[in-house]
């Protein structure tokens, strides 16, 4: 039995290398399946099987694939070029000055932003949808939120960063209004994001790499004691729980099932889940702010 278990424990515990070409190999070869439509029964088995175990070392192997990736990190900006940049003015103040940092990346994420919005609303207008419309004017918010942020992260005003802090919980909710509309046409009026080819395995990366990037941003920078850096980490969280179900609407037009009512189900279960994520970090924003400005002004 120790012999079984400790053969299972080599099979499933692997070391960092071979758990990523693992990783490489199973994801990959289900993904060819999906996209070229392989009808071969022992290819189709064995995607399944080596996409299942790829999953399996992943998740056992997260810290070792985290680590290797982090040693990578550390290369890079070891190297030559990275040392370079960083004696330069922008350089050197973009990775030994946090405020700065997080400004440069909300002005990156608002430009983003507003060509994701003029793409909506070019579309809106063109084929006369509601639907792109809805996205356009929730990116409108989400836009001029990180605005508003990005010209304040130099404050030092804690009782005006505070009620900025607050702010961004308000807008949330109200945002939480225009995506409540969008999760409704999702639900019943059959309308969702389509992503074409390997287009939306892209995607699926971004978003899930989103997600996990948007958390450990939240916890790392709440060391940082910024009511307006928090808040920054906080609407980035936000945009990518919403990116996710833009890609959970494409995953089912493309792999789910032709049942309406499987369609609805999932769809309305992630579009709560969704809106629920929105108005508890909203609230937990607004109630945070309530209490330490009145801690600023009854100490």
């Amino acid at each position: 039995m120790n012999k079984l278990l400790e053969t299972l424990k080599r099979l499933i515990f692997l070391p960092p290398v071979p758990t990523l070409i693992f990783a490489v190999i199973g994801f990959g070869l289900i993904i060819c399946v999906a996209v070229f439509d392989i009808q071969i029964p022992a290819v189709q088995y064995l995607s399944y099987f080596l996409s299942a175990y790829a999953l399996t070392v992943t998740i056992t192997g997260f810290k070792y694939i985290t680590a290797l990736f982090a040693k990578i990190k550390n290369a890079v900006l070891k190297s030559k070029l990275m040392s370079e940049f960083k004696k330069t003015s922008f350089g050197g103040k973009y990775y030994s000055n946090v405020r700065f940092r997080t400004t440069v990346s909300l002005y990156i994420e608002l430009l983003i932003n507003v060509l994701y919005i003029i793409m909506k609303l070019v579309s809106g207008i063109v084929f006369e949808s509601v639907w792109f419309i809805a996205l356009a004017v929730y990116y409108i918010l989400l836009a001029g939120m990180r605005l508003i942020l990005a010209r304040h992260t130099d404050s030092e005003d804690v009782d005006k960063e505070w009620k900025l802090y607050r702010a961004c919980g308000v807008i949330l909710l109200i945002m939480n209004i225009t995506l409540a509309v969008i999760v409704v046409f999702i639900v019943f009026y059959d309308k969702g994001f389509d992503y074409p080819g390997l287009l939306i395995y892209a995607v699926a990366l971004y978003s899930f790499y989103s997600v996990i990037s948007a958390v450990i941003s939240v916890v790392k920078y709440r060391r940082h004691k910024s009511p307006v850096l928090s808040s920054a980490k906080i609407v980035k969280f936000v945009a990518a729980v919403v990116s996710m179900l833009s890609l959970t609407t494409a995953m089912i037009s493309q792999f789910g099932s032709d049942d309406a009512e499987f369609r609805i189900i999932m769809t309305s279960a992630v579009g709560i889940g969704v809106c629920v994520i929105v108005v508890v970090s909203a609230g937990f924003m607004i109630i945070r702010a309530n209490i330490n400005l009145k801690n600023i002004k009854s100490p």
